[in-house]
């Protein structure tokens, strides 16, 4: 999976988010971040499915078939849309198609997929796959998966068991097996990492220097810019360098294909200035590391008779390192084994409300709707979950008095006093509910000490060499107290392999927690004057809406990619070194 460059602001401060915009330089920068907090650093990759079966049918019903698949994906509200067809064998029980089918794999989302499995009359076998009408074939069975469920497994490849559907077949019929290979696209692991400066940035502050960061977009089919990437903001900087931008093939299509790197002076409203821009290809990107010339940046000429013209200005930038080389992705590290465990923790101060009653927090619908605390839960939960074969969850409250004893701040949910795990997504929510009625909503907020204890049980790991790699769930309904407690906590577990996503529920004013968030907040130090080693949490309110069907859980989650393989690499360099 691609890795995009560093977002961090000058020498250690995070990511910014950006707000409305309504110049093109503004919109451009509003989007790049809106795309790359939805898709997250190395979120999303192409992958191939390779498709077999065994045993087609069963012969009392049905003579050798010629058999081919059909791919769909299926939405939430059930509707499923073709992804791709194979070809049609012919004479064959135990087929293996040669047609591969492409989709891009998400971590952030459940893809769920469905196979169906249909002979094809000898009729049609003049007439293209595409074209064939699967009412006039013959259904042979159809098997159900998620995506995730054929990436996690050893070397990607899941047998499933045919069935039937709404198809009309006898139930006692034996439908054989279909076998799922996943592969990633060879552009994936093609990693192309390049160092750029500039020179005579122009001032755009009016009482300071400018603080300039780069936004790199692919150009789609249609002439629009995609963006892939953007570097950290240098603070008043007028001959910024930055810090390494990783691409891989499969974000930029070719080599060849050109690149709009465009270079905006950073404000913290989001209305961020265009300073100048380039168009270049990598391959003219990688000429330029080998004769070290320098780019003039250009910007659209003010004149409205003539839409193409440009102003050349004096400012330039440079390629200063180009390197390529191949290294493992994301879905390398799962497929040999290593796991995503997911802890929870949940908020049970008094400002929820009395979970007895409807207008709380906590208050558990006799309908089944979920509030909340389950609704976050639950949609993260459904994604982690098959990265985790034990699906065993270490589930923690805090800000609780238990029955005769003080208030807590990290207590297990499902009430044993050595072992907080619980079994699976639902035995999170089970616990959680009984935790409702065998302790006190208290107070006060602090994350201090269950950020303390997650890191605990990510350190235990590596002792004993697991391959694990722990997120940690804060959901909350304020602001923490604790504050330099919780950023002191943060920093050392930038050193494990941990990561943190909190999220805010209620109506509360979270705009105190975004101290939390790298994408919104400045650097985090500790109280003896470190800083994290790279970035292990994110922010977000539930109510934050993200567009385009994006929703907050996903856009954070999206992000724990990225963060994993920065921690992966970390401690492949500390290995070599």
């Amino acid at each position: 999976m691609g890795n995009c460059c560093s977002d961090e602001v000058g020498h250690g401060a995070g990511r910014h988010s950006v707000g409305p915009a309504a110049s093109v330089a503004e919109a451009a920068s509003a989007a790049a971040d809106r795309f790359l907090r939805s898709r997250g650093a190395g979120a999303s990759t192409q992958i191939e499915l390779s498709l077999s079966a065994s045993i087609l049918g069963d012969q009392q019903y049905f003579s050798k078939s010629n058999p081919m698949v059909i791919v769909y994906s299926k939405s939430n509200d059930g509707a499923l849309e073709e992804i791709g067809r194979t070809e049609v064998i012919l004479d064959s029980l135990n087929p293996s198609w040669n047609a591969k089918i492409n989709l891009q794999y998400q971590f952030e989302v459940l893809q769920p997929l469905v196979f169906q499995i249909y002979d094809i009359d000898p009729q049609f076998h003049d007439v293209s796959e595409k074209m064939l009408k699967l009412e006039e074939q013959q259904f042979l069975g159809e098997a159900i998966c998620n995506l995730s469920e054929v990436v996690t497994k050893q070397n990607r490849l899941l047998t499933l068991k045919l069935g039937v559907s709404k198809h009309n077949l006898p139930n006692s019929s034996k439908f054989g097996e279909l076998t799922v290979q996943a592969e990633e696209s060879a552009g994936s692991k093609a990693l192309m990492e390049m160092v750029f400066h500039c020179s005579d940035l122009e001032i755009k502050d009016l009482l300071s220097k400018s603080d300039p960061f780069l936004l790199i977009s692919r150009i789609s089919e249609n002439g629009t810019p995609v963006p892939v990437c953007k570097t950290e903001v240098r603070k008043n900087d007028l001959n910024p360098k930055w810090k390494p931008v990783i691409l891989n093939l499969q974000q930029i299509g070719s080599k060849e294909k050109p690149l709009v790197i465009e270079c905006f002076n950073f404000s913290s409203n989001g209305k961020h200035d265009l300073v100048g821009k380039i168009v270049k290809s990598v391959a003219e990107l990688e000429n330029m590391y080998h004769s070290q010339d320098g780019e003039n940046f250009f910007v659209p000429a003010s004149t409205a008779h003539d839409c193409h013209s440009k102003e050349v200005l004096k400012s330039q930038v440079y390629v200063e390192k180009y390197h390529e080389n191949n290294r493992h992705t994301f879905l390398d590290y799962i497929s040999a084994g290593c796991q995503l465990n997911l802890m929870v923790a949940i908020d049970y101060t008094a400002s929820n409300g009395n979970p007895r009653l409807p207008d709380s927090l906590h208050y558990i619908d006799p309908s089944g709707r979920p509030n909340a605390y389950q609704r976050v839960i639950l949609e993260i939960g459904d994604i982690l979950q098959y990265y985790d074969p034990a699906k065993r969850f270490p589930s923690w409250g805090y800000g609780a008095r238990p029955i005769d004893g003080p208030v807590s701040h990290c207590f297990n949910l499902n009430g044993s006093t050595y072992h907080p795990e619980v079994e699976g997504i639902q035995g999170i929510m089970s616990a959680y509910i009984s935790a409702l009625h065998n302790v006190s909503l208290a107070g006060p907020t602090l994350f201090g000490p269950l950020i303390s204890t997650a890191t605990a049980t990510a350190s235990q790991s590596l002792t004993t060499n697991q391959q694990k790699y722990f997120i940690l769930l804060i959901v909350t309904d304020g602001v923490v107290t604790d504050f330099q407690e919780t950023i002191d906590a943060i920093i050392k577990a930038s050193d494990f392999p941990l990561s943190i996503v909190v999220v805010g529920v209620g109506g509360a004013d979270f705009k105190e927690m975004e101290f939390l968030d790298p994408n919104k907040g400045g650097r985090l130090e500790s109280s003896t004057g470190r800083v994290a080693s790279r970035d292990v949490i994110q922010f977000a309110p539930m109510k934050d809406v993200h567009g385009a069907g994006v929703s907050i859980v996903q856009s954070l989650l999206a992000e724990i990619p990225g963060q994993f393989m920065t921690y992966m690499r970390t401690r492949e360099t500390q290995a070599v070194s």
